[in-house]
């Protein structure tokens, strides 16, 4: 497994659909996956440390895991078929694990608020990471950093 970093969200023009980006720790890879929009409001405003009045619906995830003694050890990007990503979600409560299967915008959104890291299978990355030129690259990333700090829930509807 390698472990990936979260590098933000962003709305890929023209098609208007929401992209999460992952880049692998101490690598070149970048892992790109399509979302929904209400999951990357989700992603964006826990990146962002946004609390909402009521909870959404993986803070209310988080809430229910916290009460019970749940506890949330980490992400893994598991599988690509036929251009949709799989998600595992490991949770552990006394000694005994529970591997959850999830869409991984679903599971991303979980381990922001839960701070856990996020890794994926070497066949994944293989398949469907890119590379993205040193020298792009921080332009790249800024702009994912101006994206989050402008980022509203009506830029994703």
């Amino acid at each position: 497994m390698v472990e990936l970093t979260l590098v933000g969200v962003r709305v890929e023009l023209p098609a208007n659909q929401p992209i999460v980006l992952l880049k692998e720790r101490g690598g070149e890879r970048f892992l790109p996956i399509w979302i929904g929009a209400f999951e990357a409001t989700a992603i964006a405003f826990a990146l962002q440390g946004i609390e909402t009045a009521r909870p959404m619906t993986h803070d209310l995830m988080k809430n229910i895991l916290n009460e019970i003694g749940m506890t949330m050890e980490k992400v893994v990007i598991s599988d690509l078929k036929d251009g949709t990503f799989y998600a595992d979600i490991t949770l552990a409560k006394d000694e005994e694990k529970f591997e959850i299967s999830s869409r991984p915008s679903d599971a991303i959104a979980l381990a922001v608020r839960m701070s856990v890291p996020i890794f994926s299978v070497e066949q994944v990355l293989s398949e469907a990471s890119v590379f993205i030129q040193t020298d792009d690259e921080e332009e790249e990333l800024e702009r994912f950093r101006d994206f989050l700090k402008d980022v509203k829930p009506e830029d994703f509807v």
